[in-house]
């Protein structure tokens, strides 16, 4: 059983080598009841952690520690939690010291240890760590209070894993024991005085590493810290904004390139990164269960719904490939760009200056390359992949909501509350406030910050907000301004210039103007990105949100409202604006009275359109990727590089943690912000470009691994938090699916050239054999030339005497002349028809399929009333037992009680 002396000794080397443990259990009432669990009051547990300690002891000393050890100098209690500071010279030293002595006072007395490491061991000889550890009675008692649930029996229902042909996806597959690292269970909310009825094979391991620190960040956040000003002052943020701590964090379980020592716990973020943040398993499922297991819920559940989104999208990304090699194979069946490069018909047409003055008239074969591009997406497969794309928003929608309801079952997440971290109020609301007031449910008086006081803020914030996207509208009209100013300058520049008549064929002003009025563009949008991501969250700090989850939700609405405009204005005024008001020869309209508004090629604006959307989305992709790569890895190499200035010492675990980027409170919404607005490149403009499902798929694999990569290399490990939705993101969705199908009914009526071909096709066409011919020169309007006013074109004499331009306007010799004909109204009703039945036919298929298809799968219902029937079942029998126990044990009491008392009397009367 072992020597009791020995033991003795055991617990009496513990003691001295941590220096701390005796305020394990610390109370206010009496100082002897500092004998902590310690004390050999159960001799197998005893001999238990007797083994343990020598087990460990053999591996650590006090002073030679490995620099990748989790543990406290005994080698025992493992580092659940890290505090750091650095000695501060100013005149609020003294006031952070006695904050910090308090603080740590006030840890102890809550259970928690703690062991100070001093400046002089740390690479950097500035720093101060403070480790802390959560012994098992405090992990029970919170773990209780915050209602975590776990295991009281392996579940008897199947996973449900099997899909058809899931034979042909095994090299797409993790080993079973990274997907599932653990067996599935029944579970019911832990609390301490039924420990028996949990499957608690390892006090150790018990509790999830994300479980614990999620639990000591609960109480670092409610821990107080003193009295100032007559408020009571509590938190480990408040000490974080007032740089009493400079960093509070948890530790990772090791180094990501290396596994954990045999005797140790298994090192979960190195097979994180063997199996999931490696780019080389980009094919790869992703580990959602050890995700979850090591991040927490709410990091999980952002890559669940990345990989789901990256999963529908390969379907949307086949469709828009099969439309572009549909497109590719017709394009030399296309009568439209047949005719345009036709010498005899494109060559011989004469079309009107694009621009005043400097520009000539030119031949409409010479955008005969422009006209082959734009049949690429301006086909008969356009309208098919837009109501296709509708329908396959609401799938997605639908889908997700399944995925989602499944992850809930499968992560406990069902009877979710929200977060007690996000209700919590914010220091800098509390710090503001002069005012409190009586809160309903607690009963208890908190602050307060009254709306008049409020109202300010909102008026500057809310004009702030208005303000910025006013300034990426003048933005754009800048950049419209510049297309128009270089337009007429390249026109000229190429009509004089002999040596450029090579690349006039595919480098017309139309297209240079283009591609760099996109680019510049996209440069403006990633500029006004910058500042205003820094203005908006000073704003919202301004508004002093009263708690986390209010601070979050503000700062969504003005990101996504601004990231809206800035990304998607220009889009939208190719699409719906560019070519719509340009007016006719002789009466054109003007930008500002000077520059004339800009038209559209002949084949429509679609091509534009296609090419705007393909520079912003892919330079915002390559850019957010680079820039999620490249920034961490650089500024973690320069901390280090600063830090190892004292090569002989110990570069410990938790500074090689401490040296990472933070990943902070707003990491993830960085990223579903990045998300969504993919979201919208992939539906609100997708029939102009259908390969944009593709490139957002090829996207996305890599964005997965970088996060991955980022996230398990790069980044201190964030405090594990519940969530079990995407939250407001998905009602943003929904918006931008709802709008999705107006934008791109509107896209194929006004900017595709489809809607006038079908019209020409069905009312004008004469040619039974090939309907389509002649529309070209039929959708083009005459003009004569000696109605243009003076000084608008240029004076050399022509061979020809009227020009033609893109309209259906009447001709010269009308008596109507120049004004709208009667095909113009033909083709403005097809355009509002196609746009009004298009729409009802989608959202009729959205709101069948969105009936069709349940919230929650049938198969989950029925394991949520199987798994909360069998934990009644469970919960009662053990109650049941216990019940009996006690009554047996009172019985036999009572038994032994009636027998002493008979013992007795026999006893007196033999002795009488």
């Amino acid at each position: 059983m072992g020597d009791p002396n020995v033991l003795e000794m055991v617990q009496e080397e513990e003691r001295r080598v941590s220096g701390e443990v005796d305020c394990i259990y610390e109370t206010n009432e009496d100082q002897s009841s500092r004998e902590s669990s310690y004390l050999i009051s159960e001799e197998p547990r005893s001999l238990k952690r007797y083994n343990l300690f020598l087990k460990r002891r053999i591996m650590f000393k006090k002073d030679e520690q490995s620099k990748d050890s989790i543990f406290f100098r005994d080698g025992i209690r493992k580092i659940d939690f890290v505090l750091s500071y650095v000695d501060d010279m100013k005149k609020e030293a003294e006031l952070k010291a006695e904050r910090r002595k308090e603080f740590e006072q006030n840890l102890r007395k809550t259970g928690l240890e703690l062991e100070t490491e001093d400046k002089r061991n740390s690479e950097d000889g500035k720093t101060y760590f403070v480790k802390i550890h959560a012994p098992w009675e405090v992990l029970i008692t919170y773990a209780e209070v915050l209602g975590i649930k776990m295991p009281i029996k392996e579940s008897d229902i199947p996973r449900a894993d099997k899909i058809p042909f899931s034979y042909m996806l095994g090299p797409l597959k993790l080993p079973r024991n990274v997907k599932h690292p653990h067996p599935e269970y029944f579970t019911a909310q832990f609390t301490r005085h039924r420990q028996e009825l949990f499957l608690i094979e390892d006090e150790s391991s018990f509790f999830p590493s994300s479980a614990r620190n999620r639990i000591v960040y609960y109480i670092l956040s409610r821990c107080p810290f003193g009295v100032e000003d007559g408020k009571k002052r509590f938190g480990i943020e408040r000490l974080l904004n007032s740089n009493t701590y400079s960093s509070a964090f948890p530790l990772h379980d090791g180094q990501y390139w290396k596994p954990s020592e045999p005797s140790n716990p298994a090192n979960e973020r190195y097979i994180l990164h063997q199996n999931w943040a490696r780019l080389s398993y980009f094919y790869k499922e992703q580990p959602f269960h050890l995700i979850k297991d090591y991040y927490g819920e709410k990091i999980g559940i952002y890559f669940v719904f990345l990989g789901f989104y990256t999963e529908m999208l390969f379907f949307a990304a086949v469709v828009g490939l099969a439309c572009f090699i549909y497109g590719l194979l017709s394009m030399r069946d296309s009568s439209s760009s047949t005719e345009i490069c036709d010498p005899n018909i494109g060559g011989q047409i004469i079309m009107c200056p694009l621009c005043d003055h400097v520009c000539d008239f030119w031949r409409l074969n010479s955008t005969c390359l422009a006209s082959k591009v734009s049949h690429l997406f301006d086909n008969e497969s356009t309208v098919f992949f837009a109501i296709f794309m509708g329908i396959w928003v609401t799938l997605f929608l639908e889908f997700w909501k399944q995925r989602q309801a499944r992850l809930e079952y499968e992560w406990d997440l069902v009877d979710f509350e929200e977060e007690q971290q996000q209700l919590q109020l914010r220091p800098e609301f509390e710090a503001m406030c002069t005012h409190r007031k009586m809160n309903t449910v607690t009963k208890e008086m908190e602050p307060h910050m009254p709306l008049c006081n409020r109202i300010p803020w909102y008026f500057l914030s809310g004009a702030t907000v208005t303000l910025w996207m006013s300034l990426v509208i003048a933005c754009m009209v800048a950049v419209i301004v510049y297309r128009l100013s270089v337009f007429a300058t390249f026109a000229s520049f190429v009509e004089s210039e002999a040596s450029l008549k090579h690349v006039k064929s595919f480098l017309t002003p139309q297209i240079t103007t283009s591609l760099t009025g996109s680019c510049l563009n996209f440069i403006v949008i990633l500029i006004l990105n910058f500042f205003y991501e820094k203005i908006s969250a000073w704003i919202t700090k301004m508004e002093l949100p009263r708690t986390y989850q209010e601070y979050e939700s503000s700062l969504t609405l003005k990101m996504f409202l601004f990231q809206f405009v800035n990304y998607y204005s220009s889009c939208f005024y190719v699409a719906f604006f560019k070519g719509k008001i340009v007016g006719y020869p002789g009466r054109y309209t003007y930008l500002f009275h000077v520059w004339r508004s800009e038209e559209c090629d002949p084949g429509g604006c679609l091509i534009e359109l296609t090419t705007q959307l393909t520079i912003i989305m892919t330079g915002k992709q390559v850019f957010g990727n680079v820039k999620e790569a490249i920034y961490p890895l650089v500024l973690n190499w320069w901390r280090r590089r600063k830090a190892r200035t004292n090569s002989e010492k110990l570069y410990s675990r938790w500074e090689q943690d401490h040296d990472l980027e933070t990943f902070g409170s707003l990491g993830l919404f960085y990223e579903y912000l990045e998300t969504v607005i993919q979201f919208g490149f992939v539906t609100l403009f997708v029939a102009s470009f259908p390969l944009a499902p593709l490139l957002a798929l090829l996207n996305n694999i890599i964005e997965i691994r970088v996060d991955a990569w980022k996230l398990t290399t790069q980044y201190r490990r964030p405090v594990a938090a519940k969530a079990h939705s995407i939250g407001v993101w998905q009602d943003i969705l929904y918006g931008m699916a709802v709008l999705s199908v107006a934008t791109n009914a509107f896209i194929v009526a006004f900017t595709s050239d489809m809607i006038p071909r079908l019209v020409y096709y069905y009312a004008y066409s004469t040619n039974s054999i090939e309907p389509l011919k002649g529309y070209v020169n039929d959708s083009l309007s005459t003009f004569l030339i000696a109605d243009f006013p003076n000084n608008t074109v240029p004076s050399e004499k022509r061979d020809f005497t009227t020009c033609r331009y893109r309209d259906y306007r009447n001709p010269p010799d009308h008596d109507e002349k120049y004004f709208h004909n009667m095909k113009y109204w033909h083709v403005l009703a097809a355009k509002m028809t196609f746009i009004i039945v298009m729409e009802h036919i989608v959202f009729l298929i959205k709101f069948l399929l969105a009936w069709m298809i349940p919230d929650v799968p049938k198969d989950v219902v029925e394991r949520i009333k199987r798994e909360k029937l069998m934990t009644v079942k469970i919960l009662h029998d053990f109650e049941l037992n216990k019940l009996k126990e006690n009554l047996k044990m009172n019985s036999d009491d009572f038994a032994k009680h009636v027998l002493i008392q008979e013992n007795k009397a026999q006893l007196a009367q033999s002795t009488v």
